[in-house]
């Protein structure tokens, strides 16, 4: 079985299809590898394709160690993936969880992101929001720990921002749900309380942002409330981003609607790989409404 093993001996699963320019793909919370096969398939035709596992998602490795879980082991993460299969640069596409790793991916390894795609980003960013973040978190992961995953997962598969989902596509989400009623217990408990409930705000990183310069394209549903003041936040902050909201999409907007989702992602690597993506024109910040305003 095929893995990487991190700098501090957790062994990750990964999967590759495909030749050609190297594309990441890094799953959210409730999804694994297997949450991106549309995408695999689709972009494997041009690309080398390559999916793993977080860690506490079998058969990756779950460690025991809560201190082992974190926004910057997941980033690092990334990283061991792409130094141990020798892959010095490439395109990284992150979904939730996955997009927070692709954004510090971003902030501290730039040199090794051609561009990123950060999806469905920004739950328990908003400072409004960040205490009432941090208690569903917490509730989450006790109800994990007290169920178990199969259990939990009933109740997470239905959440606010998954609903649409269900709807427009039943076949769909029952094996999004099927999948995510398979993850490991203590895997998911720890991963929620280390990753989700422990990682920054955003809006903390802004100087940061602001000084990156890595190609980034930000896909929001316009049905996944959480993620949508953050997605203008991060087109703002970030000079070299653009931001794309799918229409009656919600937090899984690659699975939902793949096909509208792959073929943004696409025009997105070419217009990178042709050297045609660039920064933001500074005369469109000015604040001026109509008249072009001064140039800071």
């Amino acid at each position: 079985m095929p893995h990487i093993t991190t700098d501090d001996g957790v062994k990750l699963y990964y999967e590759e299809t495909g030749s050609g320019a190297p594309v990441i793909f890094v799953h959210e919370f409730a999804g694994d590898g297997r949450s991106w096969e549309p995408q695999v398939r689709f972009f494997a035709r041009r690309y080398r394709c390559i999916v793993y596992w977080a860690r506490g998602y079998t058969p990756s490795d779950v460690p025991k160690d809560p201190a082992q879980y974190s926004q910057d082991r997941a980033t690092d993460d990334l990283a061991a993936v792409m130094k141990g299969l020798g892959i010095r640069k490439a395109h990284v596409v992150g979904l939730s969880m996955g997009a927070f790793a692709a954004l510090h991916f971003g902030l501290r390894y730039a040199r090794m992101a051609v561009s990123l795609t950060a999806a469905g980003v920004g739950y328990g960013a908003t400072r409004e929001k960040r205490a009432q973040f941090h208690a569903e978190v917490e509730a989450v992961a006790n109800r994990i720990k007290a169920e178990g995953m199969k259990k939990m997962a009933d109740s997470y598969a239905r959440g606010p921002t998954r609903v649409v989902f269900e709807e427009k596509d039943p076949r769909g989400w029952a094996e999004f749900h099927k999948q995510l009623a398979e993850h490991s217990t203590l895997g998911s408990a720890l991963t929620m309380l280390g990753v989700q409930r422990s990682r920054p705000s955003l809006y903390d990183l802004e100087a940061g942002f602001r000084k990156m310069r890595v190609p980034t394209l930000i896909v929001c549903g316009d049905e996944d409330d959480p993620t949508l003041e953050p997605g203008l936040f991060l087109k703002r902050a970030i000079p070299s981003s653009a931001l794309l909201v799918m229409p009656k999409c919600g937090h899984t907007m690659n699975l939902e609607d793949p096909d509208a989702f792959n073929r943004a992602v696409l025009d997105f690597l070419t217009m990178v790989d042709g050297g045609r993506w660039t920064l933001r024109d500074p005369s469109t910040t000015t604040g001026s409404i109509i008249i072009p305003g001064k140039k800071g």
